[in-house]
């Protein structure tokens, strides 16, 4: 019998919709968010303003489609506010970005942030993006272990589940869209989550990317790009990548466009992979910053209560005929062992 603190249980039920499912937005964008604002709206009259609206309103309306939303303090303030009551909130716990001139992209979190703090703040769960290359130098793997083992304890010393969102990447091939970056994503995928879903980093739940280039697979290539991989062998990847999971995982969407997201998780749950939820960003409601940009907040608000809303129900569907409880990582409800714990005031 698995074990899981009352607290974490408890969230991530809040988190999840009916079914034990993640149907989750996300809308955390910090630095590319801004670079999209200011290319809907011009750079002479881009104010900050603009993206803490947009944020509320996205929040305001499709919260009420969905069982969670990933949120950051920094931009996101107005939209934590305005979120619907019944959706869990997910917030982010690394600085954006990482620095350039330091080796290995290394996380930062948040400086003037803990995660009990996250919690008194109304948190249902915390967010660290890590980018992740298995092929590293031992040192800069054991540097990024050692930061994911302090995270995954201080998540249970403050009884919050974490979620970490692990973005592969290569030294020497650095176009990700690439077919050369294509055909050795699929090894550090499955690698990235063998590794991390270890129990000695206490991750309750892995975000992660599909473990192909979706566009290079063969019959879903983009006109004029020759396929990386055929039908059988993505397949294959993704059930390799979820086979490799010891604990639940999620998928990004990456910033796919929407409709490509939905084949993606079709294909995976047609081919076995037992995702328990989405954490669906750009996908859901990136062709609406041009809207609110160029039209205003009456357009925006017209766009997520039609074309919003139907991306997410449109997701909700896939996700309620392919989709596996979070909880059947723990064999299922009737065999989890909920314990309580004391978490300092």
């Amino acid at each position: 019998m698995k074990r899981i603190s009352r607290g974490k249980f408890e969230k991530m039920q809040k988190l999840s919709n009916e079914d034990g499912v993640i149907a989750a937005l996300a809308i955390d964008q910090r630095g590319s968010m801004k670079k999209m604002m200011k290319a809907a709206t011009g750079p002479d009259n881009f104010k900050m303003e603009q993206i803490y609206d947009f944020k509320r309103l996205v929040s305001q309306e499709l919260t009420k489609y969905v069982s969670s939303i990933l949120l950051d303090e920094e931009y996101g303030f107005q939209g934590i506010e305005a979120k619907n009551p019944n959706a869990g909130l997910i917030l982010s716990y690394e600085k954006t970005g990482y620095d350039v001139n330091t080796p290995g992209r290394l996380p930062e979190l948040l400086p003037n942030e803990s995660l009990q703090r996250l919690v008194q703040k109304g948190a249902d769960a915390a967010k660290v993006l890590v980018y992740y290359n298995p092929d590293e130098p031992q040192e800069i793997l054991d540097t990024k272990h050692a930061f994911l083992e302090r995270l995954g304890t201080e998540a249970q010393a403050a009884d919050i589940p974490i979620f970490v969102e692990p973005i592969v990447y290569d030294d020497e091939i650095t176009d990700d869209k690439s077919p050369a970056f294509a055909k050795i994503k699929p090894s550090k995928v499955i690698r990235t989550i063998q590794e991390l879903t270890k129990d000695k980093y206490h991750i309750d739940i892995l975000k992660v990317e599909v473990p192909v280039q979706f566009d290079l697979v063969e019959g879903f290539q983009k006109e004029g790009l020759e396929a990386v991989y055929t039908q059988e062998e993505a397949a294959n990847y993704f059930r390799e990548a979820s086979d490799a999971a010891t604990r639940p995982f999620i998928y990004l969407s990456a910033g796919v466009p929407a409709n490509i997201f939905r084949e993606e998780l079709r294909f995976a749950g047609e081919h076995g992979a037992k995702f328990s939820g989405i954490l669906g960003g750009r996908a859901t409601w990136r062709d609406s910053v041009e809207i609110y940009g160029k039209q205003g907040e009456k357009a925006l608000l017209d766009w997520l209560d039609t074309q919003g809303r139907e991306n997410v129900e449109e997701l909700n569907a896939i996700l309620k005929e392919y989709a596996t409880p979070w909880y059947e990582f723990y064999g299922g409800l009737d065999n989890i062992e909920v314990f309580d714990i004391s978490v300092m005031e």
